[in-house]
This record gives structure tokens, sequence and C-alpha cells, in this order.
């Protein structure tokens, strides 16, 4: 079960800036899955606070439209929204934008588990 202070509305946002890291190679382009790690790193910022001594969240689903490139030198935001609780499962809106540019969007899912030890 989630934390009675885990509740829909919630919200984070995490940034990166575009690199030769974090692109398609072969279009020097951000690349889908950096725009998924950053979606998921949003929605984890989302409840890391309100999480109990000894529990986590995992991911355990996405379902992401990347809707725009964006190029080296850019700095891109995703932003995360707890939409729905069903148990330990929890559900989020998940969109990146390059600027005002939407570049992602979708949703996301991860599971609150107990850490072993």
């Amino acid at each position: 079960m989630a934390s009675p202070s885990i509740s829909p509305g919630m919200k984070a946002q995490k940034q990166t800036f575009v690199c030769e890291h974090n692109v398609a190679p072969h279009v020097s382009k951000f690349s889908t899955p950096a725009m998924i790690q950053l979606m998921e790193q949003a929605s984890s910022e989302v409840v890391g606070d309100s999480l109990e001594e000894g529990e986590l969240s995992v991911g355990i689903e996405v379902n992401i439209r990347h809707l725009a490139a964006a190029d080296i030198g850019a700095t891109i935001i995703a932003h995360a929204e707890l939409t729905e609780i069903d148990r330990n499962r929890l559900t989020f809106k998940v969109e990146a934008y390059d600027g005002d540019k939407k570049i992602g969007d979708g949703t996301h899912k991860r599971a609150i588990i107990k850490t072993g030890g």
C-alpha cells in the first residue's frame, strides 16, 4: 500500500542538458531512451520523499511517444504528475519539453516495494 502522504496531483520535474552522452549517435539528437530515463527520474522524484523507511519505487511500465527532436545544447525538462494509486502501483502522466516545444508525452507506472535487509 502507498503511504497516506502520497496522493494524486503530486508533481515533480527533472532536467538535463543534451550532449554527446544522451543523443542517438546516428542523428545527433536527444535519444528516446534518454527521454524515457528523464521521465522516470521525474516520476521517482514525485514520491521519493514520501516513501516510508525501507521502501523504494521501481519502474514497471512505460508508454511514451517521442514527438520531436532536440538538438545538442538544448535543455530538456521532464514533468511528472501522479494521477492514480492502486495499492502499491502508481501511475504518472509524463511530458518532456525543449523550451515551449513538447517533445514527448505518455504514462509511466511505478511500484512501491520493500527493500531487503
